[in-house]
């Protein structure tokens, strides 16, 4: 539905010109030639959203000063279904499904079609790891053992594990982001991220608003708008892609602990009762345009907050209004 309107709305100009199934190669900035599978065009100025695996970024790491990392964690991800039964979901929509099991998870959300999409998210290597799930056997006695409610609901586990690809997971930092007013990388092409945060396509967007902007303010001075954009949103795509890692790490190993239920149970006390005072780090960065880097430094903040109120409330039935209004 987001393609289909984002083409829509391309539709109104028709000074654009829009090409399907043209793959980038690189780009020559010397010659200032966008290079694709089956030809070469004239470019003087390139906005690049071309993934995670940029060829324009890719052709920018030759320059002098230019600093690029594609850091791969040693986990990937596989996809399963959890069909609709009788047209129906089979289990809470107004939830994120999590199993944690420490050193793996499973993440279950809801589609519009009454399934589920679940997501494995697992070691590549080693005893409990995507090669060692090699045969369908081992896969089915690992979700037997370690998701036992979940896997009676995947009809088709066995098609589905081994047909869907294993995804790898990869974090992308570059810096600068641009070549004077030649070039400009943004989305995923200037800082690919881990998915445990659900904002790659949200920051992706925010570029576009960001650069717009920058334009804009600039006059149409391609060297200064893009300039000022590298610089103004690198540090926040470099606090939304340590985040992403975090909130893995915290969904992986966190979530059912009882400290952290605690700790969980305060804040959504504390963001219920008093909004005006009080959001949580994942409610700035999921529902509001605070930017990135700002909210961390508020979660720094809202760490210390619930630390202080730990050492007194030691329970959620210990929880309330009146308590948690003296801290404020």
């Amino acid at each position: 539905m987001l393609n289909q309107k984002l083409l829509d709305e391309v539709d109104q100009y028709p000074n654009i010109q829009t090409h399907f199934d043209q793959r980038c190669t690189g780009y020559d900035l010397q010659k200032k030639q966008l290079q694709f599978e089956e030809k070469t065009i004239q470019a003087d100025t390139v906005i690049a959203a071309d993934g995670a695996f940029s060829a324009v970024r890719k052709s920018m790491t030759h320059l002098p000063g230019f600093h690029a990392s594609e850091d791969f964690i040693s986990y990937g991800y596989k996809e399963l279904t959890i069909p609709a039964k009788n047209g129906k979901h089979q289990m809470e929509t107004q939830a994120l499904h999590i199993w944690p099991r420490k050193n793996f998870m499973l993440i279950a959300l809801p589609n519009l079609d009454g399934s589920f999409t679940c997501t494995l998210f697992l070691s590549m290597e080693g005893e409990e790891s995507f090669a060692h799930l090699d045969t369908p056997s081992r896969a089915q006695r690992f979700f037997e053992a370690y998701f036992p409610d979940a896997f009676p609901l995947i009809e088709n586990f066995e098609e589905d594990f081994f047909k869907h690809p294993t995804g790898s997971l990869v974090t992308v930092k570059c810096s600068p982001w641009n070549v004077a007013g030649q070039s400009v990388l943004i989305g995923d092409a200037a800082h690919a991220i881990t998915p445990f945060f659900g904002q790659g396509m949200n920051a992706s967007f925010e570029d576009c608003l960001i650069l717009n902007d920058e334009i804009q303010a600039a006059d149409g001075d391609f060297a200064r708008a893009f300039d000022s954009f590298s610089s103004k949103r690198k540090k926040d795509a470099d606090a939304i892609a340590d985040m992403a890692y975090e909130n893995f790490i915290e969904m992986r190993d966190w979530v059912g602990d009882p400290k952290f239920q605690l700790k969980k149970a305060i804040e959504n006390e504390l963001e219920r009762n008093f909004p005006e005072k009080y959001r949580s780090r994942y409610a700035r960065v999921s529902f509001s345009r605070m930017p990135y880097a700002e909210v961390v430094q508020i979660g720094l903040k809202n760490d210390e907050l619930l630390k202080k109120i730990m050492q007194e409330i030691k329970s959620p039935t210990d929880i309330t209004a009146h308590q948690l209004k003296k801290y404020l």
